[in-house]
Order: structure tokens, then sequence, then C-alpha cells
């Protein structure tokens, strides 16, 4: 009997910082691979557009942790109890009619209309943001603007008042990048998992002394007529804060990654913000905040594409692998902001589609247009290969990025991408 090849490892310092080749390779290999995280545990990692995309639309595939086998659970589930069981209960794990339910309680915040109603508003607060800044010299985008940005958009389209406004935590966004039993940072994981359940916890009880209309008060309430039970509440509560916000962050970051990289790219689009829905498309394409999906499971051992699947194996798509598939995407490694059409699936597809998808545009077309208007020659203030990516599993961003702006002193101001002093 031969032996299944090793799984290949989703990790480690050049992977992180550009998963492209080995993606690439897999590719040309077939669609279904074993892979093995930080970890330990293993996966079956689907590449390709149209197997993604099959994938994301396969009934037989579920999401529920309950579907995950005895090995999978041993090493995947590293949300320690409590705080597995009170905060994982959320749309991202749940399967129809329960997914059903839940979705449609929250869709209404998010749609389109609403979201384009709501863009003046959006547009204030990113120029609030960069008013305090000189007009040239160097800043962390990260911190002044992407890390603040989302949330505060967030915090508008759900209700979140503002002393818990004031009173979050970004670290807390960290619970996303698991941290195994053994790490030596796992009591700052932990840490950092109690601080956002107690703060919940306390905005659950100031909402139900003052309900409006927002959709924090509607899931309240929805616990208490009894639509909800209190472990989907906190949980939905926690996809709000965490998937609300965090992506958006990683997203604004990898979308000015590229451009700096692609200084005639950003050189256009600088002087054409027109281009802004359609290069937002491409960018999210190019290099999307969401490389991952989460976990799916089938029920009983599969055949996927010729690879026997066992019962209760993770199967994750590559979401980012798909993007650069030159089967689907014409000159897939190259950035064209006239691409068209663009089926990405940086927001996933099917039934598990982000319900935010509208506000996540509109919050990017807003970042990245104020950023360029309001940061004239936007150019790299580190070299590419000091930039430090964020250790998390599924997701992909820049923990800092600092730039320069404005004409460098003692030199006129430049324009156009090979424009020097």
């Amino acid at each position: 009997m031969s032996r299944s090849p090793e799984p290949v490892e989703l990790y480690g310092p050049e992977y992180t910082r550009d998963p492209y080749p080995l993606y690439a390779e897999l590719r040309e290999r077939g669609p279904v691979h074993r892979v093995r995280f930080p970890s330990g545990v293993c996966a079956w990692l689907v590449t390709g557009y149209e197997a993604a995309h099959q994938a994301l639309t396969d009934p037989r595939l579920g999401k529920h942790h309950a579907r995950g086998n005895a090995a999978w659970r041993a090493r995947a589930s590293i949300m320690p109890e409590p705080q597995h069981s009170q905060l994982q209960v959320h749309l991202l794990h749940q399967d129809p009619p329960r997914h059903t339910a839940l979705r449609r309680l929250i869709t209404d915040a998010f749609a389109p209309q609403r979201v384009e109603g709501l863009r003046p508003r959006f547009q204030a607060m990113a120029d609030a943001l960069l008013d305090g800044l000189p007009d040239a010299g160097e800043a962390e985008l990260i911190e002044v603007f992407a890390g603040r940005f989302p949330f505060q958009v967030l915090a508008k389209v759900i209700g979140l008042p503002a002393e818990f406004a004031e009173r979050f935590d970004r670290d807390w966004g960290k619970v996303v990048q698991p941290v195994g039993p053994s790490d030596p940072a796992r009591p700052a994981y932990e840490a950092r998992l109690r601080g956002l359940q107690q703060y919940i916890a306390d905005l659950v009880v100031h909402k139900r002394g003052e309900r409006g209309e927002d959709l924090l008060s509607r899931l309240v309430t929805a616990r208490d007529d009894g639509r909800i039970g209190q472990e989907e509440l906190d949980s939905m509560i926690f996809q709000l804060l965490v998937a609300g916000q965090e992506p958006v962050t990683h997203q604004i970051g990898t979308a000015l990654v590229t451009l700096l990289r692609h200084p005639g790219h950003l050189a256009t689009l600088a002087g054409r913000p027109e281009l802004l829905p359609r290069a937002v498309e491409e960018l999210l394409r190019y290099d999307s905040a969401f490389e991952l999906t989460t976990w799916r499971f089938f029920a009983e051992d599969t055949d996927l594409h010729g690879t026997r699947i066992p019962a209760g194996d993770s199967v994750i798509v590559a979401l980012s692998a798909a993007h650069r598939d030159a089967r689907q995407f014409p000159d897939p490694d190259a950035l064209h902001f006239d691409r068209t059409p663009n089926p990405h699936l940086a927001f996933g597809h099917g039934i598990h589609f982000c319900p935010g998808a509208a506000l996540a545009r509109t919050e990017l077309q807003i970042a990245l247009g104020t950023l360029l208007r309001r940061l004239p020659d936007l150019r790299p203030a580190v070299p590419d290969d000091e930039l430090s990516w964020i250790p998390a599993v599924l997701a992909r961003g820049v923990e800092r990025l600092p730039v320069a702006y404005g004409a460098p002193a003692g030199c006129p101001v430049a324009h156009g991408p090979d424009a020097a002093c």
C-alpha cells in the first residue's frame, strides 16, 4: 500500500509574506490537497476557481462544528471552554435551517440601500481621522486610519453606544488568530477572550435597559422573546464585533500594499477617483484579506474531485488560490482595473456569502479614495521586506504600514509613478 504524501505546510515566513507561488504549484497538481496548519491540525484544501466555486455551494458540506471528527476537534477547537460553546455558534458555524433564521435577523442592517444612505456619514468619519496629520510627512496607516475607520463605521451601523465604542480594545480582535494550548502566548490569548466576553455581557445588559431601533437592540429583543438562545446572542455580537471590522482593516492594508507596489496604478487611481468601484473589485481579487474560508465538513466519507475525504475531516477553500486561476481570470498575476467581468470570491459564495459585503465595498471605496486624496504622492516609508504580516491562519493583512506622503523636504511636488527629486 502506498503512503499518502506528507501534508503541505501552510505556514512559515515565506508563505505568510507571499502565498501565491505555493498556490500556483498546488493548482497545477490538482484541486484537492492535504495541508497542515501551525496548530498541527490537518485539512483538505480546495484550489482552483471551478473547484472552489463548487465547494462553496456544495450542500453536502456543512459548517457546524458538531460535524467535525475527534481528530479535528483535538487540535482545531482551540478556543477553550466555556468560550467555545458560548461564542462559536454564530452564522459562520451554522447550517440551514438555523443559519437561515439567524441570518434573517441581521440582513436589514447591512442592506445596500441603507449603507448608501450612510455614505456621507462614513466619509466624514474618514476625513476626521486624517484631519490631524500635517500636509507632508510620515504616518503609520494601520494605527492612524485602517485600524480605526472600520470600527467607527461598524459602531454606527449596529448601534454600539459611544461609551462602549470608547471601551472596546482593538487587541481583542486577535482572538481570531488561534494560539495553541502549549503556546507561550496562550495566557494572553485566553485573557483577550475573557475580556471580550465580559464586554459582550455588559453590552447586552446595557442594551436591554436602553433599547432602540438598532441591530444590537433587535438581537437582544430576539433573545428575550425566545427566537434565539443566549449563546447565539453572544456569538452573533462576537461575530459582528470581530468579523465586522478586522477583515476590513486587513483589506485596506493589503489594498494599500498592492497600490504601493504598483505606483503607476496608484497614480492613475489618485487622478481618476471614478475608477474606485472597479479598482476595489480588482484589489479584492488580487490580494484578499479572506485568504481561506473557515472549516466545512462532510457527514460521511465522500469523493471530492477524485480524493476521498473522511467524514468529519475539515475542508477549506483557498479563495486567494482561486483568484489567481488563469482559467477564470486572464493574466491573473497582474493588476487590471478594467477587468470585467470580475467574479471574485472575496466575500464567499452561496448561502454563506458575507452579509456585510455592500458595507465592506463602501468602506474600501471611501478609505482608498480619502487616503489618495488627502495624502498626495503616497509612497512606502520602509522597504517592502520589512512589512510584518499578521500570523492569522485564514486571514491576510499587515500589522503596520508606514508611509510617506507629500513632497520630500527640499524637493518640488512630484507627480507620476517615475517622478523623483
